[in-house]
């Protein structure tokens, strides 16, 4: 007898090898598009134009931020088209988190490389980039990369839907709040002490200064005007962190939990409450008085001659100023 079989409507999940190519030129478009913010549009500025807020540094930031804001936008919106609207399942946790490693094994290999010197230290840091190198390939060849990218996605931290947004509303609304205020104190502080550079530079290893003694490792630029543009980007981040922290499932699930437990909660009236805290702060003086009075009794009974546990109190103000008699 023969049986109709219905198709699938569901996506099949990607192939290992399709999804790490597919998150390679991603990683490589996001890498690019960094590289056009951070270098291409200041060059541009130089170059067309130059000095003409020569003086007003304020003015010259925040124009220059807002075109680079401009070229993000841009670009976001041309990857996100190249995209499509039914991309592999875990291609953007790819593009993450290769751009991750990749940019963790270049700082590493620069901070190694800047620490150690001679030839001994550049052979030190040729061998932990290649072993940096050979782990990411590892990982992201092994099945455990796959499923860190899948997972990153599935969190949602690359998307911009919320997780049962009617729910839970209040608790979100004040972990937003309080992460806002946590993440942004350390911001103010970091800026407000001065403890960012006019331009962030590092030393590239494997190279020569011209002109410089031995030695001396040529410096590279990686972010120009840092005092105002790290702080906006870590805002931006945070903004993002603090929104999409409390829409990753499982934290969003217990936050919604943790709402529906606090509405269960038979809160006092205004009333009450005055009456309970009246009651309590008179509990508490008449509770010291008479802790008050107990000490006092017994200290006088304990001191009288009839017991004589206690040394009497004028004998005690007697060795007192006889004690003050020998220091002068």
């Amino acid at each position: 007898m023969a049986t109709a079989i219905e198709p699938s409507s569901q996506s099949q999940a990607p192939s290992q090898a399709s999804l790490l190519t597919a998150s390679l030129i991603g990683a490589v478009y996001v890498l690019a598009a960094i590289a056009v913010v951070l270098y291409a549009v200041p060059a541009i500025w130089s170059q067309f134009v130059g000095d003409a807020f020569a003086g007003n540094d304020l003015l010259e930031v925040s124009l220059k931020a807002l075109l680079k804001v401009g070229a993000i936008g841009a670009l976001a919106w041309f990857g996100i088209s190249l995209i499509g609207s039914n991309p592999p399942k875990g291609l953007r946790g790819g593009v993450f988190l290769i751009a991750v490693l990749v940019l963790f094994t270049l700082f590493v290999v620069c901070w190694i490389g800047t620490s150690v010197s001679g030839a001994s230290g550049q052979i030190f840091t040729a061998i932990v980039g290649g072993a940096l190198v050979f782990g990411t390939i590892k990982l992201l060849t092994s099945p455990r990369g796959k499923r860190w990218m899948i997972s990153l996605e599935e969190q949602g931290w690359f998307s911009t839907k919320s997780y049962k947004r009617v729910l839970g509303l209040r608790v979100r609304r004040l972990t937003i709040l309080g992460i806002l205020l946590l993440l942004g104190s350390g911001i103010y502080s970091m800026a407000s002490q001065g403890l960012l550079p006019d331009n962030w530079t590092i030393n590239l290893p494997f190279t020569q200064q011209e002109g410089a003694a031995e030695g001396t490792l040529k410096p590279f630029t990686l972010l120009t005007d840092a005092k105002y543009m790290v702080p906006v980007i870590l805002i931006g981040l945070v903004i993002w962190f603090a929104y999409r922290a409390v829409n990753v499932p499982t934290f969003a699930e217990f936050l919604i939990a943790t709402e529906a437990e606090m509405n269960k909660v038979s809160w006092t009236s205004r009333k009450r409450l005055a009456q309970d805290t009246v009651v309590v702060l008179v509990t508490t003086i008449l509770m010291a008085l008479f802790l008050l009075a107990v000490d006092l009794f017994w200290g006088w009974l304990l001191s009288t001659n009839l017991v004589g546990v206690l040394p009497p109190k004028s004998t005690n103000k007697q060795q007192a100023g006889a004690v003050e008699a020998a220091k002068w």
